[in-house]
């Protein structure tokens, strides 16, 4: 990689980070910075940024020790951003110390605010290079990329030894997880059910098979929800809130009719996409769940808008750009949503309720909440069977919990919560 190219990949993955850390923008809309580099400089622009999000509570304290008092932001511009990424650079992607100190410190040149403090940046670079492992081999990893918000309420909700469990499942990056309709990847190796999964990171328009609609991409632990249902061949499923559409394809591909709801018309517009690509057939609304007017049907699935804490492992910017405060709001506006969907199960009907999130007020509490307001649904507890056999998805309710440390040998999984209830008839 040339300097010209290093330092467009550079940086773009400070535009990112300063993106994500100072507006709370989530790193997937962040990467658009990406968009005009090659695949070459995206890849390490986007290596730097997740990485960089994905250690910064142990990249922060580094830094930190190593200085009596950073540089406001408003003097120094994008002078902290340069720090990580370059430390990130040296220590977790093992960038020679020559390139990643030169990178940083033509990033600062380039910077009106960040340039008067290039000697700063050059020094604490050059200390990082010498003494950065020695100093990371005595972090506490899983705790300090775990901010205090998230690890009081795990260890709450589960436990120490399990919060701990979860932290340092987040430290990796996940692999790629797929559904196959038809002919599996060569590289592709069999979770369960049509779940296979892909180690090594990769574009997914590049493996045989994705232009022919031969699989699509979704998280083992996402496709568990909809399986809930049991058969649902010939029969009528509401799916709501349905984007990005892998629950929609495992239904439709499953031979039910499937009436997928989503409100954001950008959203909708990638599942239909989707579904061309997969040649599946699925009747796709365009509205919102709570305006939405239909004639009960014998399955409901509701995969709700939440704090998206299961996904960190894909999404390392979460931690530090959400709060308790959002979980809040979103477990408020999934209790409305369910009483929704509950009113659009037919009698004898099943409704699945599931969030990709690991916080009880979102999941058990929320479930909890409902059957105390319906009377009428009651759980219909997962099984083993349910499961393909990992009683350890299945929690003391008996509704599905999967961790992002279960299947911690293949790499792990999403959090995933999910319940299953029947109406009476």
């Amino acid at each position: 990689m040339s300097e010209a190219q290093g330092f467009k990949a550079r940086q773009a993955a400070q535009d990112i980070l300063s993106d994500v850390l100072r507006k709370r923008r989530p790193l997937d809309a962040a990467l658009d910075s990406c968009i005009d580099l090659d695949t070459r400089d995206a890849g390490f622009a986007r290596a730097i940024a997740s990485g960089t999000l994905r250690r910064l509570g142990q990249l922060d304290a580094l830094v930190r020790g190593f200085v009596d008092k950073l540089p406001v932001p408003h003097r120094a511009g994008p002078t902290f951003e340069i720090l990580l990424a370059g430390a990130c650079e040296l220590l977790f992607l093992d960038v020679a110390p020559h390139a990643a100190v030169d990178g940083a410190n033509r990033l600062a040149q380039a910077d009106g605010k960040a340039v008067h403090f290039k000697p700063l940046i050059n020094a604490l670079l050059r200390r990082i290079s010498r003494e950065g492992r020695d100093i990371l081999d005595k972090q506490d990893a899983p705790r300090l990329d775990t901010p205090d918000w998230l690890w009081a309420r795990w260890c709450a909700a589960y436990g120490e030894d399990i919060a701990r469990a979860i932290a340092t499942a987040h430290l990796t990056q996940a692999p790629l997880d797929i559904v196959v309709k038809e002919g599996v990847p060569p590289q592709a190796v069999p979770l369960f059910g049509h779940a296979w999964r892909i180690a090594d990171a990769q574009r997914v328009d590049t493996i045989p098979g994705f232009a022919q609609g031969a699989f699509w991409v979704q998280d083992a632990a996402a496709t568990l929800p909809a399986l809930l249902l049991g058969d649902v061949a010939g029969r009528r499923v509401v799916d709501l809130c349905a984007a990005p559409g892998g629950k929609t394809a495992q239904l439709a591909l499953a031979g039910a009719e499937v009436i997928a709801v989503e409100r954001d018309a950008v959203r909708l517009t990638r599942l239909r996409e989707n579904l061309d690509r997969l040649r599946l057939n699925a009747t796709l609304l365009n509205t919102d769940v709570r305006d939405l007017c239909i004639a009960p049907a014998p399955f409901v699935l509701l995969d709700a808008p939440c704090s998206a804490t299961g996904t960190i492992r894909r999404h390392p910017e979460l931690p530090w750009i959400k709060g308790a405060s959002d979980v809040t709001l979103c477990a408020a506006a999934s209790g409305e949503l369910l009483d929704c969907a509950a009113a659009m199960v037919e009698p004898g009907g099943l409704l699945v309720f599931a969030v990709c999130s690991l916080e009880p007020e979102e999941g058990r509490e929320q479930v909890a909440d409902f059957l105390a307001r319906h009377d009428q649904f009651s759980r219909l507890s997962v099984t083993p069977h349910d499961v393909f056999g990992h009683g350890e998805f299945i929690d003391a309710d008996g509704d599905l919990r999967t961790l992002p440390c279960h299947l911690s040998a293949q790499g792990g999984m999403d959090g995933f919560y999910a319940a299953r209830l029947r109406r009476a008839s």
